[in-house]
């Protein structure tokens, strides 16, 4: 018998027992009082008319009375028992309806459901532990690709808002501690289909937590980890976790590639952005001295990456950092004194780092009064004020949620991305505005969507048989637009990778080889089309030779994406 069955029977037991003493004393009584049949002599009822007289009159039904007229010391009897088995099924009814209310029995009743969804569950997908902003912003952009992902979250109103969400698909979602090894494999960590965790939750601990759970029991499955401080970063990387994402740290290396290189940003930016987030050039963080307001968790890694950079730096903050070398302002930076006497009338920037989204914006409203041609740097902490920052228009906005989200994301869609942007941050000016010159045209002033190719025969079936029987593909004809095959698709080919070698941009005339990995940037249309090519024998002959172009109708349902069609016709 399931938890929620039993819940249910002990939160009911006492009205369940008020019935039975009810039927049980009524039943006593008709059976003992005597009657009077039709001649006058006495009667008694038996064990079962007792029974069956008590069941309709208790339930309110009443067929009338059996088998013959009752006497008044039966009909007295009889009042009693309509009165108490009335007070039964009103005790009864009420204590049904505090179920409702009753937090422990709904918890059960969702934990049976989802057991219930993840044995069904037959697609890979992904664990995400807590659904704060970040989880919110990869769990919606997951579900834009037709991915499955699993959400585990502490808090049970944020549990039901998931089904609350537009997403195409069905999300599954389950009210627990994730730092419970229990928790972890009843969502599904130790399934096949499982493809990654995600340690999003606001707790370092919860989240070391999760990293060393999936490490001891599932070392094979990937994880991804927030951390946000140095040390928590450090320990997770004591036992090998996979990918650790400290937005503070992140936005401090991101910050001194602005400066040193801004081209390699603008580019790394624009890769690892949301897809279809609107992409608005940034002018580069100017050399000169600068003022940072907060020099906690952010504040540190922004004065360390200025610092690298050779930059002069006065911080504002009520605490006197430990190094003596550090020139500091007491206060906030919301007023015009600190602000002054921090330098900001010949400073170049100010950053406003603290974890009070109205004390940046005033820090940078203030200090822009009194400087107009300063450099912004602001930091927002909550999604809900978009609107404000938005509004004041900073030349750079770090939003850590949106930052580990980007992180996450540019792992999770394809391994390849994180070494070409490695390559990307390296490379010169030249290289850097020539991809970005192929990539404007493609896909104007909006994030790009970025995936991998594999081709093996479970990712790509029909170009792998070609080339496991000797024919022949160049890099360009997976670039070419099934039904018209002289029309180019909306994609870059950005990073090849083979069993010994690594291409960056490879070339539309590189010969194509089974087991060879591609990474393409573009839109996602382009993306949902290249898959016919690559599972469709027929299209991809077409698209080769240009012989058997697949029919109007045909060729309209091959290049629909597969998470587009109904569940139920996938399912078939």
């Amino acid at each position: 018998m399931n938890s929620s069955l039993l819940l249910t029977l002990r939160r009911l037991r006492a009205p369940i027992l008020v019935l039975i003493v009810v039927f049980a004393v009524g039943m006593v009584g008709l059976v003992l009082i005597p009657g009077v049949d039709e001649n006058g002599e006495p009667w008694h009822m038996t064990v079962f008319q007792a029974f069956y007289f008590t069941t309709y009159t208790a339930s309110t039904i009443g067929f009338g009375e059996i088998p013959h007229a009752f006497t008044d010391r039966q009909r007295l009897w009889v009042t009693f028992i309509i009165y108490a088995s009335v007070f039964g099924w009103a005790y009864l009814l009420a204590n049904l309806l505090s179920l409702g209310r009753d937090k422990a029995v709904r918890k059960a009743i969702m934990d049976r459901r989802f057991h219930r969804s993840m044995e069904a569950l037959v697609e890979p997908f992904y664990l995400i532990c807590g659904f704060g902003e970040t989880g919110h912003l990869i769990a919606r952009a997951l579900d834009q690709r037709g991915r499955r992902f699993v959400v585990v979250e502490i808090d049970e109103t944020r549990t039901q808002e998931v089904d609350l969400m537009d997403f195409r698909q069905v999300p599954l979602a389950l009210a627990a501690d994730a730092r419970l090894p229990a928790t972890l494999v009843a969502a599904g960590l130790r399934r096949d289909q499982c493809r990654a965790v995600l340690a999003l939750t606001n707790d370092d601990r919860a989240n070391l937590a999760v990293a060393m759970t999936v490490r001891l029991l599932e070392p094979n499955v990937p994880v991804l980890a927030r951390a946000m401080t140095r040390d928590t970063a450090a320990n997770m990387a004591s036992f090998g976790t996979d990918h650790i994402i400290n937005p503070f740290a992140h936005f401090g290396e991101q910050l001194a590639l602005a400066i040193s290189a801004p081209a390699n940003y603008q580019l790394v930016s624009w890769l690892t952005a949301l897809p279809g987030t609107r992409i608005d050039p940034e002018a580069a963080p100017p050399r000169g001295p600068w003022v940072v307001c907060g020099y906690g968790r952010f504040g540190r890694e922004v004065v360390r990456a200025f610092h690298a950079q050779g930059l002069e730096v006065t911080i504002i903050d009520n605490n006197v950092p430990d190094d003596p070398d550090l020139p500091v302002v007491r206060g906030v930076g919301t007023e015009a004194a600190p602000l002054s006497a921090a330098g900001i009338l010949s400073a170049v920037g100010v950053v406003a780092g603290t974890d009070d989204d109205v004390n940046n914006l005033s820090i940078v409203v203030t200090a822009r009064e009194l400087n107009p041609g300063l450099f912004t740097i602001v930091r927002q902490n909550l999604q809900a004020n978009r609107p404000l920052f938005d509004a004041f228009d900073a030349d750079m906005t770090m939003v850590s949620s949106e930052l580990i989200a980007s992180e996450c994301l540019a792992v999770v869609r394809t391994p390849l991305l994180e070494p070409f942007l490695e390559v990307a941050r390296h490379r010169d000016a030249d290289w850097v505005h020539a991809l970005i010159a192929r990539l404007e045209p493609v896909v104007g002033d909006r994030a790009p969507a970025i995936w991998s190719v594999a081709l093996n025969i479970s990712e790509a079936p029909a170009m792998y048989r070609l080339l496991m029987q000797d024919g022949h593909a160049t890099v360009g004809d997976l670039m070419r637009r099934p039904g018209k095959r002289d029309e180019c698709l909306g994609c870059v080919p950005l990073y090849l990778r083979r069993t010994d070698e690594a291409l960056e941009l490879p070339a539309d005339d590189l010969q194509l080889q089974p087991g060879d990995q591609l990474l393409f940037a573009g839109r996602e249309s382009a993306r949902a089309q290249q898959q016919s090519l690559l599972r469709n024998e027929k299209v991809r002959d077409y698209v080769l030779t240009g012989q058997d172009a697949p029919a109007g109708w045909l060729w309209r349902r091959l290049q629909r994406p597969r998470s587009s069609r109904p569940p139920a016709a996938r399912a078939r």
